[in-house]
């Protein structure tokens, strides 16, 4: 195991615990655009959930791997589901922000494998 994929994996996990605890506690600058998406306010809890249930499995793939594979691939889904969700709502200046999670998670995925 590298040290660029742990150090990638653990900054992973904690950038989309970060957007997680962002939905949780309804922070303005990620619930406003989940409105301005049409994202009902019933999801956004499991959406939450989603992203923090990645975030750990980031972090449990240091140890089990599969777990981390398996993490890393339901984030890039997550993730690649909300820039349609942006591209949908034709929000288009608001693309970068689900790829900035992205990046990392498949930066985390691709030392994984180069490991």
């Amino acid at each position: 195991m590298s040290t660029a994929y742990v150090v990638v994996t653990v900054l992973a996990a904690a950038w989309v615990g970060f957007s997680a605890l962002s939905i949780f506690i309804r922070a303005t600058w990620v619930v406003q655009p989940l409105s301005d998406y049409g994202v009902p306010r019933s999801w956004w809890s499991w959406l939450g959930a989603a992203k923090a249930a990645g975030a750990a499995g980031l972090l449990a793939g240091l140890f089990v791997p599969v777990i981390g594979v398996l993490a890393g691939i339901g984030l890039v889904l997550y993730f690649t589901g909300a820039v349609i969700t942006v591209i949908r709502a034709r929000s288009y200046g608001h693309i970068p922000f689900p790829l900035l999670y992205l990046a990392p998670v498949v930066a985390a995925l691709a030392l994984g494998y180069a490991a």
